[in-house]
């Protein structure tokens, strides 16, 4: 598959020297489902599989190992395409065995990666589920979410659409060696006040917070979500599951070897002498102080700025299965 996507915010000194592949994915099925506590679906869709954004820190790397490929390399340059996934995804919802819920897009992989400028699977598939009028919650890192707001206008209308936009860092120079081929956070936030000005409910989420990174940034990066519009935060520390940890380690000693060995003390105090825990209780937030302090500075923060305000709940209660048109006999 040719495709050549443009890139958000790059330079053509920013480019990578490898040419990303496309192949097509054969899936049967689109709706993927989930038992983590902490997660707050537990169906999901992907259109993608891999991500070309090539955050270093991704824990959906590993996926990529059961295709027979690496984390690394060819998770952010072998991407993997349903192209029939609108398609799918109305087949499984005229299914009378689809128990109407909300709906988590980018569960695994970004929705909005630089492909779907041109394939528009993410809006394919929102155009279906603004047909069944099934709720669906988006968690992207790219600006391009906006053009999708006609059909999440239409999803609020029924209380089913909701965004959040993932926020790391406002040091670009850290953000292009970190996560270099996404949007940068200025345009993430731009995001976030579109989709506000539009009724669109919309969220932020700090994520991964990585101590003696990005975690001073926590008060700047809430204070640029909440004049934007959101309503609402939350926050992910650092995971570094299976091959994540040495991929990251190399990463952080080619490109910060001073903070190297504070920032991975950090990790190992706050996943138990391990960098990676993948206890359904504390994964998603580490424990120990340092864990703490984040957790307290995050709290105090959000209260300052409002963005403490419950999560809202999405509703399936105007869900339908469109049938064939009916004419009107004379």
């Amino acid at each position: 598959m040719a495709y050549a996507p443009e890139y958000e915010d790059l330079t053509v000194e920013d480019l990578p020297e490898y040419r990303t592949q496309y192949f097509k994915d054969h899936s049967k099925s689109i709706i993927s489902t989930n038992d983590s506590p902490d997660v707050h679906f537990d169906a999901s869709i992907n259109p993608y599989r891999g991500c070309e954004h090539g955050c270093v820190y991704c824990y959906a790397r590993p996926t990529h190992e059961y295709l027979g490929l690496s984390p690394g390399l060819d998770f952010e340059t072998k991407i993997f395409v349903k192209e029939n996934a609108p398609e799918l995804l109305k087949n499984e919802l005229s299914s009378k065995k689809w128990v109407p819920k909300l709906l988590g897009i980018s569960g695994v992989t970004d929705c909005y990666q630089p492909i779907e400028k041109e394939l528009k699977l993410t809006r394919g598939c929102l155009e279906v589920l603004t047909d069944f009028r099934n709720p669906v919650g988006i968690i992207t890192k790219n600006h391009l979410v906006t053009r999708d707001i006609d059909l999440l206008k239409r999803l609020r209308l029924f209380r089913a659409s909701m965004v959040y936009l993932s926020l790391t860092t406002l040091d670009e120079d850290l953000r292009r060696k970190m996560e270099p081929r996404t949007a940068s956070v200025r345009r993430r936030i731009e995001a976030i006040a579109e989709l506000a000005d539009a009724g669109v409910p919309v969220g932020a989420i700090l994520g991964p917070v990585i101590p003696g990174l990005n975690d001073s940034e926590i008060p700047a990066l809430l204070e640029g979500a909440a004049r934007a519009g959101a309503k609402h935060a939350s926050y992910i520390m650092l995971r570094l599951p299976y091959g994540i940890s040495d991929l990251f380690e190399t990463w952080l000693q080619e490109h910060f070897p001073s903070k190297a060995g504070k920032v991975m003390h950090h990790v190992r105090e706050m996943r138990g002498g391990k960098t990676n825990d993948s206890n359904f209780k504390t994964r998603m937030r580490g424990q120990g102080p340092y864990a703490e302090q984040i957790a307290a500075l995050f709290r105090l923060q959000c209260k300052r700025l409002g963005l403490n305000r419950e999560r809202p709940i999405l509703s399936a209660q105007s869900f339908r299965r469109p049938g064939p048109v009916q004419l009107s006999l004379f």
